[in-house]
């Protein structure tokens, strides 16, 4: 009983950074200690937008080595890569991306991970495509161990709520709204925001929600109530919308990301953020709302560089790292460092990439992997 009421505080937690981000260094704090991890980060970009954010457990980890790790050791991270393989919403440890033997050979365990005790992370995917990208992660001290079944399990129990917490956020765009004035300061949002309550009536729409209404192409109001001209969408938001009115953890995996077409063929996403607790009841009270939709064009979806390069030459997930340390750090020597394996198997393993891809010099590969980047520019 004790877990359920830990769970359903943080999901409410969780949902509140939606409103202010400043409280995720704290909320982390908390998630941390549920999965019974060291500590933990979130992270989001966009190549469209500048605006992009890391948050720390801050007091955990220790600055020195977070500094490191982004001015050197995340290009020797052998799990960097395999990551963007995981499904979304899964979490994933350093066990199920590389051996775990010869994980502990790498300079990036021997000198980042290992002086700080630390021995395992579990990471989840939140979003994944050519020009964006969101993850959780959670490290492991040796005190606590590898990562077990007992920490996937909650670390998926909360996958969903911190992922439509980032998505939330990504459509927004907010960097610190008080709650006293939410309504009015979603006003000037590019994304339509229609504050609802348990039966979908529609309480409140800003600005942009009312355009959207008003053209009825993608959602529209009936009756006062806010619905879809696709009859599974319909059921979906008022199960979501009745669910909201139960709580945040009510609201389950349900909703992250409902998909929209318009008639005219352009795609939407909805999200649907519950408002039946923390700051986020306050915001939506006078309105008598239990949940906000924010309505928005969905972003290009497509594969991430090393997804796409995969695929694209047949690579293995070995040989996908040693391109990408190719690439970071040059010859085969400084790669088997990097690595913790030989030169000749790193030579091996270049010989077949050069087969697949149909490059002969290192600097063609160079050239391959960029040829795969974003033309966005982050």
């Amino acid at each position: 009983m004790r877990e359920i009421e830990n769970f359903s505080d943080l999901i409410g937690d969780i949902y509140d950074t939606t409103l202010d981000r400043l409280l995720w260094p704290d909320v982390l704090k908390k998630i941390a200690r549920f999965i019974d991890g060291m500590a933990a980060a979130v992270f989001w970009s966009d190549a469209a937008n500048s605006n992009a954010a890391l948050i720390f457990h801050d007091g955990a980890s220790d600055p020195h080595y977070r500094d490191l790790y982004f001015t050197k050791y995340v290009k020797l991270n052998p799990t960097t890569t395999a990551r963007f393989f995981a499904e979304v919403e899964e979490p994933v440890a350093t066990s199920d991306l590389l051996p775990y033997d010869e994980f502990l050979r790498t300079r990036f365990y021997r000198e980042w991970v290992r002086p700080q005790g630390l021995v395992d992370d579990i990471s989840v995917n939140l979003e994944k495509a050519t020009t964006s990208a969101a993850m959780f992660s959670a490290f492991r001290h040796e005190r606590h161990g590898l990562v077990d079944d007992e920490m996937r399990r909650r670390a998926r129990l909360l996958a969903p709520h911190i992922r439509r917490a980032v998505l939330i956020a990504k459509a927004v765009d907010l960097k610190q709204v008080e709650a006293a004035t939410f309504a009015q300061a979603l006003d000037g949002l590019r994304a339509g925001m229609i504050f609802v309550d348990a039966g979908g009536r529609i309480m409140h729409a800003n600005r942009a929600g009312h355009i959207l209404l008003a053209g009825g192409d993608v959602l529209r109001a009936a009756g006062g109530r806010l619905i879809s001209g696709e009859a599974r969408i319909d059921a979906n938001l008022s199960e979501i919308f009745a669910a909201a009115a139960e709580g945040d953890a009510a609201v389950g995996a349900k909703g992250v990301a409902l998909p929209l077409t318009a008639k005219t063929g352009e795609r939407y996403v909805a999200h649907v953020l519950p408002l039946t607790s923390g700051a986020r009841e306050r915001a939506g009270s006078s309105l008598a709302a239990t949940a906000a939709v924010f309505v928005h064009k969905a972003a290009l979806e497509a594969a991430s560089p090393p997804v796409a390069i995969a695929e694209a030459y047949k690579l293995t997930m070995t040989e996908l790292r040693v391109l990408f340390a190719i690439v970071e750090v040059g010859g085969a020597p400084e790669v088997a460092e990097m690595l913790g394996i030989a030169a000749s198997t790193v030579k091996t393993h270049l010989g077949r990439i050069f087969e697949k891809t149909g490059a002969a010099r290192q600097a063609d590969l160079v050239k391959l992997v960029a040829g795969f980047s974003s033309p966005l520019v982050n």
